[in-house]
């Protein structure tokens, strides 16, 4: 049934249609019997999926991405699809109006997205307010820098979103890995990603949360693995709390879609299953550098309970998801959910948490 809705969805342009359906679905929860007969019916409710992590209890590992809720409008309603957490985002100190439109393009052949959004959002204020109205323990935030912030400026704009929204977040992802903002993904080389982290820190500090929260930094599936080497090392000398990995790639190899049509439609970054090798690839890396010393967040292309198994024991206790939801539609979580449990189990193990890394820890 999905697929025939998706068909006609796909008929209209992705951002506008994107608008209108998360504008329905938020105007739906609202509806507070509904909204908890949807919780009921696709919460995570096995207790061999749930996580103990970053200083919360996840009812299951997989999230949903920054990006589809940009600006906290209905991050309750996401939750009622059943997945474990949500995060919002990426939110900047400043309202920015993003890119030119059009700037999300469906690659139907491919299952996958193609965005150059650039950071469009209501601003840290604005989403901060919203957060503080129905607060929960299960959502995170992403932040980022406005474009009109300079690379030598750029870990203030940090400082000033994490101390304006600290307090409303599970977690806190330091996005320095979107390629639709000048500039951005040079902030993943050590010194200034040194003092990017270090500002969220001190911006964290300063938020009057009530309790320390978990600081991440979202890095590129893009960078070699010398960089992600380094990277982790800045993350482990810093004590930063965990690793997402990864956003959207530049590179356009291995599409069906043709290339020319892709060529066409600009610059951005791509989200699909294009992206499971390489974030398969970096995930594995990150944890035999890293251990269960910090959180690894695995992210692209995982759509089916299959993949989010393999992140798994390839050192990923949280996963996230976005594109296949788009693909796969709002039962998504739920089955993966299912699928997990099944595995778990199959696997031997008593809960998910024990599997975690351990696939690359029998080829050690």
């Amino acid at each position: 049934m999905y697929d025939l809705v998706f068909r006609v969805f796909s008929l209209f342009p992705a951002e506008p249609m994107h608008e209108l359906v998360f504008g329905g679905l938020s105007a739906l929860m609202k509806l507070r019997p509904l909204e908890s007969a949807t919780r009921n019916w696709l919460a995570a409710s096995d207790p061999t999926i749930s996580v103990s992590a970053l200083g919360t209890v996840f009812p299951s590992p997989l999230g949903l991405a920054a990006g589809f809720d940009k600006n906290a409008r209905a991050p309750q309603a996401l939750l009622a699809l059943g997945f474990g957490f949500v995060e919002v985002g990426s939110v900047t100190p400043r309202a920015q109006p993003g890119n030119p439109k059009p700037r999300l393009f469906r690659l139907k052949r491919d299952r996958a997205l193609l965005n150059r959004m650039g950071f469009n959002n209501d601003g840290a204020v604005a989403v901060a307010a919203r957060l503080a109205k129905r607060p929960s323990p299960l959502v995170a935030v992403n932040i980022g820098k406005n474009k009109s912030t300079s690379e030598a400026d750029a870990p203030s704009d940090y400082r000033e979103a994490a101390r304006l929204l600290g307090a409303h977040a599970a977690f806190l992802v330091v996005n320095v890995s979107s390629p639709n903002t000048a500039g951005l993904r040079d902030l993943q080389a050590s010194e200034a990603l040194t003092a990017v982290l270090t500002a969220a820190r001190e911006g964290l500090e300063a938020s009057g949360a009530n309790k320390r929260v978990p600081l991440l930094v979202k890095i590129a599936p893009d960078l070699s693995d010398d960089e992600i080497d380094a990277i982790a090392e800045v993350a482990l000398r810093l004590g930063v709390d965990g690793i997402v990995a990864t956003n959207t790639t530049v590179a356009r190899s291995g599409l069906q879609t043709d290339a020319e049509a892709v060529a066409q439609l600009g610059n951005g970054g791509l989200s699909g299953p294009m992206l499971k090798e390489r974030s398969r690839q970096i995930l594995a890396r990150l944890y035999r550098k890293v251990g269960r010393s910090m959180v690894l967040i695995s992210v692209g292309g995982i759509d089916s309970a299959e993949e989010a198994w393999v992140r798994i024991v390839n050192g990923a206790t949280l996963l996230e998801l976005y594109t296949s939801f788009i693909y796969e539609g709002p039962l998504v979580a739920y089955r993966i959910h299912q699928g997990l449990a099944a595995r778990v189990r199959q696997a031997g193990f008593s809960s998910i948490s024990e599997a975690v890394g351990s696939a690359v820890r029998a080829m050690n």
